[in-house]
């Protein structure tokens, strides 16, 4: 069934956007909808604030559990987790055949299986990223091992995993010259997928390639990386080596294709804490009782065209918040989005590491601790712990000094920056590319001579 594209002037008014306030966008119907069942046997009333899926008329939490982040040794921990979860009304479950050591979809499998089919939809993807799953008869293997782990006869969300790293290039190895994408077409049309998206990192063309062919393939949704801070500065500190596009790009494409978006990294891996206590502050005065998370989470799902956003949570704690976020969502005001406007404008102006602390790039062949390295560097920027950058300053070497202090008693000697011989072996795994050899050359830089 061939969709219908939105003009440019009807996107506009179904957004709510107004020239020069596209971060101004409210959630409308009939996108957004409420569950106030009182029975949902564990908690008594459910709010969740849910998003209709097109053509189908599903209704999908607007919050989503992403579960890579989940233990690998804790069945019983991931079973609470689902639980709440589902008696809270979330739905939506995001896994993958990579996640968790190859674990991951088992873990979710044993944990969802114990409640009703119907109670939930699953997500999982083709991480057909080693050659040799480029073989058709190898991926086919990956794909029906989801549904064993998974312990299902259908997959209600089907991902190509990572479209744009590697270029098109990659993307015709991968899906296009073995025939891979037209058999996924096909097993939609089967039923065995209810619905067929791609999750993107890397070369927009990409992207643009997949989304300008949405008449052959009629993408059901997309998944993309969205925040307050990648909306407008997503290609930060990419120092050329990752061809990429803002969000506003990623978003406003899909939502005039009329294609429902999924979000990742709405938090950017938890990076969004780290900013600044003045700049916390700032959210204070509006809404002192609201975490960063609370407030990165409502501006998010505030846009209209979001069919869920995911969101890894392995603790009780960060799942009832974000529970009570979505239950119901109270949207942004133009006034919150402007304020996140200047806070993201000044947070570029930093010069962070945009690490999302997925970890994919890990092992590191030499023992680095890739992710904690880059977690404490931007810890160290963001509260201005770090001489930035003038060398003049005349508190350079007292700050360097305590960096150096922190960090040596923070890390074994093992896991330092240092320890990094440039293999590059990290580079091809990391879905935000970031260079990272050059980028633990900046804590080299300051440690240098300790």
């Amino acid at each position: 069934m061939k969709r219908k594209t939105l003009n440019r002037r009807e996107f506009l008014k179904r957004a709510g956007i107004v020239t020069g306030g596209a971060m101004a966008m409210m959630a409308f119907e009939p996108f957004s909808s409420y569950a106030r069942s009182k029975d949902n046997g564990v908690t008594g009333e459910n709010l969740m604030t849910y998003r209709t899926q097109q053509g189908t008329g599903e209704k999908i939490s607007l919050l989503g559990f992403g579960m890579m982040r989940l233990p690998r040794d804790n069945q019983e921990l991931v079973n609470e987790l689902v639980d709440y979860a589902i008696a809270h009304g979330v739905n939506y479950f995001d896994t993958a055949p990579m996640y968790g050591g190859g674990l991951n979809e088992g873990i979710v499998g044993a944990a969802l299986s114990r409640h009703p089919r119907d109670k939930y939809y699953v997500a999982t993807k083709m991480s057909n990223y080693k050659e040799d799953y480029w073989d058709l008869e190898n991926a086919k293997k990956m794909y029906a091992n989801s549904f064993e782990k998974l312990r299902v006869d259908y997959i209600d969300y089907y991902l190509l995993h990572g479209v744009g790293q590697g270029g098109m290039e990659a993307l015709e190895n991968r899906f296009l010259k073995n025939g891979l994408l037209d058999f996924l077409v096909k097993e939609r049309e089967a039923g065995r997928i209810r619905h067929l998206g791609f999750s993107y990192h890397g070369d927009v063309r990409v992207f643009d390639w997949l989304v300008d062919h949405n008449d052959t393939y009629h993408w059901d949704f997309v998944q993309i990386q969205m925040n307050f801070l990648d909306w407008r500065h997503a290609s930060l500190e990419k120092g050329g080596w990752k061809v990429d596009a803002d969000a506003e790009y990623l978003y406003n494409k899909l939502a005039k294709a009329g294609i429902q978006a999924v979000v990742m990294e709405p938090f950017r891996g938890g990076a969004l804490s780290k900013m600044s206590q003045e700049q916390v502050d700032q959210l204070k005065a509006v809404r002192p009782n609201d975490t960063v998370a609370q407030w990165a989470f409502r501006w998010v799902s505030s846009h209209p065209n979001i069919l869920t956003t995911l969101s890894g949570m392995n603790v009780m704690e960060h799942l009832v918040e974000n529970v009570a976020t979505h239950s119901p969502l109270e949207p942004c005001t133009a006034a919150e989005n402007e304020l996140l406007e200047r806070i993201a404008d000044a947070m570029s102006g930093i010069p962070t590491v945009p690490c999302t602390t997925c970890a994919y790039c890990m092992p590191c062949p030499y023992g680095v601790d890739i992710p904690g390295n880059f977690a404490f560097y931007n810890e160290a920027m963001n509260n201005k712990l770090l001489p930035l950058p003038e060398k003049s300053s005349p508190d350079y070497s007292v700050k360097q000094k305590q960096f150096a202090e922190q960090y040596l008693a923070h890390f074994p000697a093992e896991s330092r920056a240092n320890q990094c011989m440039d293999c590059e072996e990290c580079l091809k795994k990391c879905p935000q590319q970031i260079r990272i050899p050059n980028q633990l050359s900046r804590i080299n830089d300051i440690l240098r001579g300790r």
